[in-house]
């Protein structure tokens, strides 16, 4: 039995009807805004084998998406929650929940940013490194104490950890330690070519020695327009066959026996320690810190002068000398100013 024709196109009319209201809702769930209220980026880190579920319970964590309902029926209905890759991802504010898949099944991550602070310890830099990224400190532990990884970098465990030019780097957040650590190693070959170009490396020092010098200047000042004068203390003493003396490498020493640094007592400076530059001649085997680029630079463009002695001045700098005598007297008004604060923190 045919149906009128009025009723036919009723049919046909509510059909219509309800394809466009479904049409709508899809598109809604699809490209309507699914973000919390944030302006800008916010993140999410995403690790490997993470099923959709997880993902969507990390992007509401992360205060990300506004509904977890519509993300997840379109990641089912696309079948793009499968496909979803690992990693650390920036999702701008306003994005649909196409957009947010879209991003996750391509894998578009954001790389992470890592500061590498200057003058410090294995153990600090490893912990500042893993804080960002996935692996472990005890994995950027295990890196610097690579002998293959150190001779594929062109040199070896001793110095590599002085190589750690600290800097801020960006890698993916699964870049394994072994490649960070191979590419902060390459950023300061770059920078020891362009200073050593720039400052001509009178001493003409191998990248090995220039680290560990500059490490030794690291920690001697802080002040970054008196360290090419440091630097040229430290090299004049090496051309004229003395011993350094310097006081970082005593507190080097310290470090490794007693887990931190501290002030120096006379006695300390007769440590047996093959760091102990008041005991051994030349270089110590390796630098005592990560240098900074203001280090190294210094180290390769030295001041040019006669200075051999230098001692704190009670403010942060150093006053220099050229004869024994005068560093005598400058370190005893030194020590003068040391009892006068120590008496009257006392009082």
């Amino acid at each position: 039995m045919r149906l009128p024709g009025r009723r036919l196109v009723l049919i046909a009319t509510v059909l219509l009807g309800i394809a466009v209201v479904w049409a709508v809702i899809l598109y809604a769930v699809a490209f309507s805004p699914n973000t919390a209220n944030y302006d800008g980026e916010r993140s999410v880190l995403i690790p490997p084998e993470t099923s959709m579920e997880v993902t969507a319970d990390s992007l509401l964590a992360a205060d990300i998406l506004r509904f977890r309902s519509t993300f997840t029926l379109l990641a089912r209905a696309t079948g793009w929650g499968n496909q979803i890759k690992a990693g650390h991802f920036l999702i701008p504010a306003g994005a649909s929940n196409y957009d947010i898949l879209d991003k996750l099944r391509k894998g578009l991550q954001s790389p992470i940013r890592v500061t590498i602070p200057p003058g410090s310890r294995p153990e600090v830099v490893a912990a500042v490194a893993a804080k960002s990224m996935a692996f472990e400190a005890d994995d950027f532990l295990r890196a610097l104490r690579d002998t293959t990884l150190a001779r594929s970098v062109g040199t070896d465990t001793t110095h590599l950890f002085g190589f750690m030019l600290p800097e801020t780097y960006f890698f993916y957040w699964l870049t394994d330690a072994n490649k960070v650590v191979t590419t902060i190693k390459n950023e300061f070959d770059r920078r020891y070519r362009q200073y050593a170009a720039e400052e001509g490396n009178p001493a003409d020092l191998s990248p090995e020695d220039a680290a560990t010098i500059a490490s030794i200047v690291e920690w001697e000042t802080s002040i970054v327009e008196e360290k090419p004068t440091v630097a040229g203390v430290y090299l004049n003493r090496l051309r004229n066959g003395w011993r350094l003396d310097a006081d970082p490498t005593v507190q080097y020493a310290i470090l490794e026996r007693e887990g931190s640094k501290r002030r120096l007592f006379f006695r300390d400076y007769r440590i047996q320690h093959p760091y102990n530059t008041y005991l051994f001649r030349g270089l110590p085997p390796g630098p005592v810190t990560n240098p900074s680029p203001s280090s190294l630079r210094a180290v390769l463009g030295p001041e040019s002068h006669r200075y051999f002695y230098f001692v704190a001045r009670g403010d942060g700098g150093h006053i220099f000398s050229r004869t024994l005598a005068e560093h005598n007297r400058n370190a005893n008004a030194y020590r003068r100013l040391m009892r006068e604060r120590r008496a009257q923190q006392g009082g």
